[in-house]
């Protein structure tokens, strides 16, 4: 009886990544081939490239049979493109990575060995990071004990989408639909038995980074809002200490006025005071805006994201089968 082979789709979000496609699906291939008792499927993402990278995956998906694709209709940002490719997994397993090359496909069958043995969330840590700043790293650093100390959900710093996830890891991050996404924190949220393996980062080996300062912050920013109401109470704390040391400091000004006469002085003081207070009143009601913008962003309850394009000879194939069973 001819033994079925276990499917794993490997997962690649892709944007204006023309550069890097035929050195990633060099590497991929030979990685891969050196598995043979697996199948494998190469799921690119396709989240609304400005570039030729729709037009090289079809080109590539009829040489290359392991390649699918799915064309999203714009570009809705790489958490969104991910749970996409979650709705369109064929494989018992699957393993995200980037498409530039700075997690190495030379890692995977490690991963696979270490899922065989019973891990549900095979993750890859870094070690270390080749072409980053030191800014970078040390901004990296600073968010995510930022992060561990607030969250009550377990955080794993230095690690990035790079990972392999058992088929009920994806059926559970199916579930969470959503729209405005911090996957790191639900790879967390969602649990199972989780392996950490060590990696040294590369730099690119083409193209340029699309991950910029403002956009860092705006992932940051949805990773503490996603994780935890923390700034809501710590909002709340700071705002009852200031009104506790306000109402002394007015018991105090009355008393000496009472004691001693007099007028009170210090209206560049009072200015001052007022000023802070101003700016605390603003950066509550920039915290609360957060939270309230991502509900109201979810009330709206409509579609994650829209599918132009999807091709994938695997589903197809699959699909064929049921029809003739």
């Amino acid at each position: 009886m001819k033994q079925i082979k276990k499917l794993i789709t490997i997962l690649i979000p892709a944007y204006n990544e023309e550069e890097v496609l035929n050195p990633l699906i060099h590497r991929l291939k030979s990685v891969t081939a050196k598995l043979p008792n697996y199948q494998f499927e190469f799921l690119f993402v396709n989240d609304g490239s400005s570039d030729n990278t729709l037009a090289m995956l079809k080109t590539l998906a009829k040489v290359h049979s392991e390649i699918s694709y799915v064309n999203l209709s714009r570009n809705f940002g790489k958490e969104v493109a991910m749970l996409a490719g979650f709705d369109h997994i064929n494989g018992d397993a699957v393993i995200i990575i980037d498409a530039d090359l700075q997690d190495p496909p030379e890692l995977i069958p490690k991963m696979i060995r270490y899922w065989e043995k019973g891990y549900d969330d095979v993750f890859a840590k870094r070690k270390t990071r080749a072409g980053e700043t030191w800014f970078k790293k040390w901004s990296s650093n600073s968010y995510y004990k930022i992060l561990e100390k607030v969250s009550h959900i377990p955080t794993q710093n230095n690690t990035g989408d790079f990972r392999l996830l058992d088929r009920k890891c994806i059926e559970a991050l199916r579930q969470m639909r959503e729209s405005q996404r911090y996957t790191k924190g639900m790879f967390n949220w969602i649990g199972f038995n989780k392996k950490e393996l060590l990696f040294d980062r590369e730099q690119r080996v083409a193209g340029t980074t699309k991950w910029n300062y403002p956009k860092l912050f705006n992932l940051a920013i949805d990773g503490l809002t996603s994780s935890t109401v923390a700034p809501l109470r710590i909002s709340s704390i700071f705002g009852t200490v200031i009104s506790i040391l306000s109402l002394l400091f007015m018991l105090f000004i009355f008393i000496r006025t009472l004691v001693f006469g007099g007028s009170v002085p210090g209206y560049p003081s009072l200015m001052t005071v007022i000023l802070f207070l101003g700016g605390i009143q603003l950066i509550s009601l920039g915290i609360i805006g957060e939270y309230l913008g991502k509900v109201f962003n979810e009330t709206k309850n409509r579609p994650v994201y829209l599918i132009d394009e999807y091709y994938s000879p695997i589903a197809l194939r699959k699909s064929e089968m049921r029809r003739d069973g």
